[in-house]
């Protein structure tokens, strides 16, 4: 942290009367967490942090162990416009978590991200990525949800009632900060989808982040209710984050080859090699609820089965078709993820899966264009196409067994997760639901 990243903050605050900081970070989980303090206390803040307890935190410190310090990242720094701006404005920092020592703490999702992309660094790698974060809005959070609309993929008024939702929260994203691409409706009722504009890893979670957070502010401001759960919907299409990767060396795309036939290099067949090698054991990192894998599953445009494609949208990654002059723009899309996961352990995942890819010098098999529901289980077993976990059941015990994922996310939080997933997968099982009592009540 430098002096004037730290003055810039400070002139910001007084410039534009700001009284409230508020500290931002992530709990195990992925859930967004808050303290705020005055302008009065920034300065010191900024030099060394603000102390908390950490006991109460999901996947953090245990009763006797749980003083922490959250340390701010002046260039997270940014005023939130849909608070109140009348002399008493509110502003946001990201933090990195830190033992009461200064050493960054086991359980930081973000610090598990940074130490990922330090081993890119090592290689000669930067890691960019552009998440595509699908979401639905809802006329309240009951637990029969009604949707706003009957609209479907890139529909317009009348069908599309959200686009002035939609027009503000990319509004809210700008001011903030943060660049968007393209917004539009997505294929279910009610289903939307804000694209952020590509960058850096660390930089995109916590874009992705603080984005979760403006769509739903803009939605209750509105009357209405945003969820980023990936399947809220019987029998419509789930939300997904189909995430698209590469790596630069410099201002170069290392994933890019003129000579090769699909214009892949090959650090980019070895990385993704790699995330079709470890997509099992990093599925429930990826998608890590009871409700992902009601997402995962054949004729919703959601992947299944593991294999890569150009064109073939039934593929756990797809690589777009190159365009000429377009080299910059070479990229796998893994398709797997959604937009409920902890994006700062999502990608920490995803990067040391296609780090291991190109280390190991992994073999990329040829691309599957045919459509893969279509193929008998015979056909699939010849052509050695696996599957994704069929539940976080599977997927977390895939995951347990992963030394890959243990290394990328460190010891703590690789056993924090493990223990919270299997608690949640537990209730799952045991609950009695609706379907059941419907199902059987009436007959046995």
């Amino acid at each position: 942290m430098s002096d004037e990243s730290k003055e810039i903050v400070l002139r910001t605050v007084r410039d534009k009367k700001v009284k409230f900081i508020r500290f931002w970070f992530t709990d195990v989980l992925g859930f967004l967490k808050s303290f705020a303090i005055t302008d009065s206390e920034l300065e010191n803040a900024l030099e060394g942090g603000m102390g908390f307890d950490g006991s109460s935190i999901e996947g953090f410190a245990r009763v006797e162990e749980s003083d922490m310090i959250a340390k701010p990242d002046p260039s997270t720094f940014a005023i939130l416009p849909w608070r109140p701006n009348d002399g008493a404005g509110v502003a946001r920092m990201i933090c990195d978590i830190e033992d009461t020592d200064g050493k960054p703490y086991a359980g930081c999702p973000r610090h598990a991200l940074r130490r990922v992309l330090r081993s890119a660094a090592d290689m000669g790698y930067k890691f960019l990525v552009g998440p595509e974060l699908e979401y639905f809005y809802f006329k309240d959070s009951s637990p029969h949800p009604e949707t706003l609309d009957a609209g479907g993929y890139f529909d317009l008024t009348p069908l599309d009632v959200a686009s002035d939702l939609r027009r503000e929260t990319v509004l809210t994203l700008e001011k903030m900060g943060i660049e968007v691409e393209y917004s539009h409706h997505e294929v279910a009722p009610s289903q939307h989808e804000i694209d952020l504009r590509y960058d850096e890893a660390l930089k995109m979670a916590d874009n992705a982040m603080t984005y979760r957070l403006v769509v739903k502010e803009v939605a209750m401001k509105n009357g209405v209710y945003a969820t980023f759960m990936p399947k809220p919907i019987f029998a419509e299409n789930g939300s997904g984050m189909h995430t698209h990767m590469s790596l630069f060396k410099g201002e170069r795309n290392a994933f890019f080859d003129p000579d090769h036939e699909f214009h892949l290099s090959a650090e980019a067949r070895g990385f993704i090699a790699g995330l079709l090698r470890h997509a099992r054991e990093i599925c429930s990192v990826v998608a890590q609820w009871v409700n992902s894998y009601k997402r995962l599953v054949p004729r919703y445009e959601a992947p299944v089965y593991i294999s890569w494609a150009r064109r073939n949208r039934s593929a756990l990654v797809r690589v777009p078709m190159y365009k000429h002059g377009k080299e910059n723009a070479t990229r796998a899309e893994f398709r797997c993820p959604d937009p409920a996961a902890n994006p700062y352990l999502a990608f920490a995942v995803m990067l040391a899966a296609g780090l291991k890819g190109i280390k190991d010098g992994y073999e990329l098999p040829g691309p599957v264009e045919a459509d893969i529901f279509e193929m008998s289980e015979a056909e699939r077993e010849r052509r050695g196409i696996e599957c994704l976990p069929n539940n976080l059941d599977e997927a977390i015990w895939e995951t347990s067994r992963s030394e890959l994922v243990r290394e990328a996310l460190g010891d703590h939080i690789f056993e924090k997760f493990i223990a919270n997933k299997r608690i949640e997968w537990d209730g799952y099982r045991t609950h009695v639901s609706g379907y059941e009592l419907e199902k059987y009540l009436p007959i046995m």
